[in-house]
Order: C-alpha cells, then sequence, then structure tokens
C-alpha cells in the first residue's frame, strides 16, 4: 500500500493533498457533530476561508449538510469515512507510525487512531472500539476473568464493548483495584459491571478503598469476601488499563500532601497499578494495595493499555517501556508523535 501510495504522489501529488484534508474535515465533523465553522477551524488550526471553501464543495458532493446547529455528516457522508478509513490510515502515515512505536518502546503490539484526544475526545470510542475487537481476538474461547481499572478513559471503553467478544466465552469482569475516592461512574466497580452489562458476561464487586494503611490493609485480606474476589483477580487472564500522569493520580487519590512532594522530588510522571514512575523507568513509589499487582501481568493471555492525547506521552512512555513485551497499546496520534519526538 505504501509504495502504490508514494507512486500516486509521484504523479498527481495535490491528489492525496486534498483527499488527507478533505477526509479529516469529515472525520472531524463526525466526531463533533453538528458543529460550526468557526469551532472546526479551530480544531483543525485552519482558517475559516479555507474551510469554507472545502465544507462547499463536500456540501456539494453531499457528504455533509448543514443545520441551524451546525455541520453534521449525510448518510452517504458517513458510509464514505467508514469506507476510506483503512486508506486513509496508511496515507495518513499511522501503519509506519505504529511499527516506529512499537519499536521505540518494545512492545509488539502498537494502534493509533488518529487526532489528539485531548482536543477530540471522542477519539476515546475509536480508541474503545479497538480494544473490543482486541478482545475477541485475543482472548481464549471458554473461561475468562478479565481485570479492568477504572477512571475516565477505561467508563469510556466500557461503552464500546459488545456481546460480540462473549461468543463461545464464559466472561467475568473484576476490578483491578479498590475505589479510589473518585466520582462512583468511573470507579473499577462500576465500569466492570458496565463492561459485563455491554457483553453479556459476569462481574464481581471490591468494596475496599484501594489506598489504606498497612494496619488495616492486612485484616482486610483475611476477610472471606475480600479474600474471594482478590483471588479471583490474581487469576485473571486478561487485563484492560489505563495510564495516569503522576501528580494528577496522586492529587485525584487525595495522597498525602508529603507523599505528593515526594513525588515531585522523584519526578514521578506515569502511574498505573498503584506504581509511580519516573522518565528512567524506574518504580519511585508504590502505593500498599489490595488488587492486581504488576507482577501479575506475566501470564495473562491479553493485556491492553489504553492512553492518549499529546499530554499524556511522558506518562505513557515511562510506563510502557516497563511493561511486557505482549501489551497491546492503544493510542492516538497527538501521543504517538510526542512520544516519538523523544
Amino acid at each position: 500500500m505504501r509504495e502504490e501510495v508514494e507512486l500516486i504522489e509521484s504523479i498527481v501529488p495535490d491528489l492525496i493533498d486534498v483527499l488527507r484534508k478533505r477526509f479529516i474535515i469529515l472525520r472531524n465533523i463526525d466526531w463533533s457533530e453538528p458543529v460550526g465553522r468557526r469551532v472546526l477551524a479551530q480544531t483543525l488550526g485552519m482558517s475559516e476561508r479555507v474551510l469554507r471553501t472545502e465544507t462547499d464543495y463536500l456540501r456539494k458532493q453531499e457528504l455533509i449538510a448543514s443545520t441551524k446547529s451546525g455541520m453534521i455528516l449525510t448518510a452517504k457522508g458517513k458510509r464514505t469515512i467508514q469506507g476510506l478509513s483503512k486508506l486513509m490510515d496508511s496515507l495518513l502515515g499511522l501503519q509506519q507510525m505504529e511499527k516506529e512505536l512499537s519499536r521505540y518502546l518494545g512492545i509488539r503490539n502498537c494502534l493509533i487512531v488518529s487526532g489528539d484526544s485531548d482536543r477530540q475526545p471522542l477519539i476515546i470510542e475509536d480508541m474503545g472500539k479497538l480494544v473490543n475487537d482486541i478482545l475477541g481476538k485475543e482472548l481464549p474461547k471458554g473461561k475468562n476473568v478479565i481485570a479492568a481499572m477504572g477512571g475516565t478513559t477505561m467508563a469510556k471503553v466500557a461503552t464500546c464493548l459488545t456481546s460480540e467478544i462473549a461468543v463461545d466465552r464464559d466472561l467475568t469482569f473484576v476490578p483491578a483495584r479498590g475505589g479510589i475516592g473518585e466520582r462512583l461512574d468511573i470507579q473499577a466497580n462500576n465500569v466492570c459491571g458496565l463492561m459485563a452489562e455491554k457483553t453479556g458476561g459476569n462481574h464481581r464487586t471490591l468494596y475496599v478503598p484501594e489506598q489504606v494503611s498497612e494496619d488495616t490493609y492486612r485484616p482486610l485480606l483475611n476477610e472471606p469476601v475480600v479474600q474471594e474476589v482478590v483471588n479471583l483477580i490474581r487469576q485473571s487472564n486478561a487485563a484492560v488499563h489505563s495510564i495516569g500522569e503522576a501528580i494528577s493520580m496522586a492529587e485525584r487519590r487525595s495522597m498525602p500532601k508529603n507523599v505528593i512532594a515526594m513525588l515531585k522530588e522523584r519526578k514521578a510522571v506515569s502511574e498505573t497499578f498503584g506504581y509511580f514512575f519516573d522518565d528512567k523507568r524506574k518504580v519511585v513509589y508504590k502505593i500498599p494495595r489490595i488488587g492486581l499487582q504488576l507482577e501479575d501481568l506475566a501470564n495473562m493471555d491479553c493485556i491492553i493499555a489504553v492512553a492518549g492525547g499529546s499530554s499524556k506521552a511522558r506518562a505513557i512512555a515511562a510506563y510502557m517501556k516497563n511493561a511486557p513485551e505482549k501489551t497491546y497499546l492503544i493510542t492516538d496520534e497527538g501521543a504517538a508523535k510526542m512520544i516519538l519526538k523523544g
């Protein structure tokens, strides 16, 4: 595909540029519809005059329509987006970028969606659809226990799962960790419940705070109801998790001020599973916790890390260089470009 594209560019270079531009406009309207021209121009970093010329053409081709609330895709426009997606991944250089990112991070699989979720939050839905595809491909038939983390990204991913991945499988979703005092709808327990609802699977709940003192931690492990769920978590053969920025996650957890100051002093940039990493891949702090441990990932059939946005590039790189080689990273173009810039 890449060779064919280069040949086309050598004959009619403007054709590829125009196709790229118009596809990106259609895709962003699809993500944000209904959307006004001024907002779309700002999102794309394009002048309103140039955008007006392109959208007038797309309207004449009946790919978009104008409403009182803004521009929307027509049915023809949606079919066009779907039909060109694979070709445009190649034209936009995403396939090559995926290979480069895999080599850079030292993992086998990177999947990149176009755009930057910092500016286009709906991109997370595209990432969620990829999670669904990977689970459908990688999970073995029969019984599967899937550990999932909480957070806004994971809550959005949960809405994208479908019953297709449950065909010939018995799925049980378990929280990878206890609650962290955040909004109820994005806690791991609720994310697992939604994943089970969307797939027709089962879920178990762990009503234990993640960050507890050592004196509290040990007795809790002896509680039969807690012990049963923790044992199930440890038996997980798959994990779906996000990656957070260290200080942001510490503040979200309402961690003590002296611990946050220590994380800043040790230059922590990334957090996942309660482990905090610096830019040099070193674990600088670990929360005593009930739930999945980093070492539990080694024997899993399927591990999926989901994180995007250029602002998370350092956090993603810091963790992924510690991740098991078989981990799938699902990210976006904004984060991938920043990581590859070093």
